[in-house]
């Protein structure tokens, strides 16, 4: 059962719990770019009920490709969304929480002064999690959170701020196997920050990131034989941004979202656009939220080149990602 949420950051939302739920709990997902709440209780069936979904771009990441390090505002700007995060799970009476920490915060120096802030807001510490983890987390929740099955063997891609997730499954007797999974350092906002200074960017920094992501994929069909999928599910923020923009939207709608079908023409044509606008431009875009703005045409080439790469004619949207991979397992 999906509800409807808020277009982005700030909307608190709340709905009917299943009787047969239990109590709920937290997944906290912080990553290089965003950092996001999800509070759900799961019922004796399996499925998945949502109370509160939030998102706060807090660019924790910011500079960190640069300087090896956490900047003071980007910390500030982060504790800031956890202690908003706070009072929402102590608002629900949350009886587990898990908050997990992707690519940002394995490269840093001064993690410790992260992983100390958040405990002291959130009560709990942060688990800087593996690439291989937090493929499987994302796995886990896309192929649970779709409406209908994707055709096996399925690629689950998550494209984050840093980092980008590959993971092939497939499904025997009704139920998914992760079979295997692999990270590799390039995101919209590494991507970006590497790259991409032009407004609009130049052909010679497009031409770098091209290569930056011709590298990475050299690297993931070294190990996996990603071109062999049935089907494809893209996860997060930017395949969502593509795909309002594919489709039209006039605002960002996450049901309308949720299952939809874009082609690799749709995904070609939006990301030449968008590597042709201006930030101004693409901040007018009716669907996009304020804190893409900067990231979304890396982002964009990230996707484009994994369907250009396996010959994908299409991908699967799905809002269920790392978060609701999260809650599964707390659970269990």
């Amino acid at each position: 059962m999906r509800h409807g949420r808020p277009q982005w950051a700030g909307g608190r939302m709340s709905a009917a719990v299943d009787p047969a739920a239990a109590a709920p709990v937290a997944a906290i997902d912080c990553g290089t770019n965003a950092i996001r709440l999800l509070i759900a209780s799961v019922d004796g069936a399996g499925h998945l009920h949502e109370l509160v979904r939030e998102m706060r771009i807090v660019r924790l990441g910011e500079g960190v490709d640069a300087t090896g390090a956490f900047s003071q505002a980007a910390l500030a700007r982060t504790f800031a969304a956890c202690e908003e995060y706070a009072d929402l799970i102590a608002h629900h009476r949350v009886r587990a929480s898990r908050f997990a920490a992707t690519s940002a915060s394995r490269d840093v120096s001064n993690r410790e002064a992260f992983i100390a802030g958040v405990q002291a807001r959130l009560g709990v510490a942060p688990d800087v999690i593996s690439g291989t983890e937090e493929a499987e987390l994302s796995f886990l929740g896309a192929v649970r959170g779709l409406r209908q099955a994707p055709p096996a063997p399925v690629l689950v891609v998550d494209i984050g701020g840093g980092s980008t997730e590959f993971v092939l499954g497939s499904r025997e007797d009704d139920a998914w196997r992760l079979d295997d999974s692999m990270s590799v350092d390039v995101g919209c906002v590494r991507m970006t920050e590497r790259h991409l200074h032009g407004d609009p960017p130049t052909g010679q920094e497009i031409a770098r990131v091209a290569a930056d992501l011709n590298g990475a994929l050299d690297q993931v069909q070294a190990r996996m034989p990603i071109e062999q999928a049935a089907g494809l599910v893209g996860l997060a923020g930017t395949v969502t941004t593509v795909a309002a923009m594919a489709m039209d939207l006039g605002a960002y709608d996450a049901d309308l979202l949720h299952g939809a079908v874009i082609t690799a023409a749709q995904v070609s044509d939006v990301t030449g656009r968008l590597l042709a606008m201006s930030r101004e431009q693409r901040a007018a875009l009716p669907f996009m939220h304020p804190g893409r703005v900067d990231v979304i045409a890396g982002g964009a080439m990230v996707l484009d080149a994994v369907m250009r790469r396996t010959g994908q004619a299409e991908v699967i949207v799905s809002e269920c990602d790392l978060l609701d991979g999260i809650v599964y397992r707390l659970v269990q």
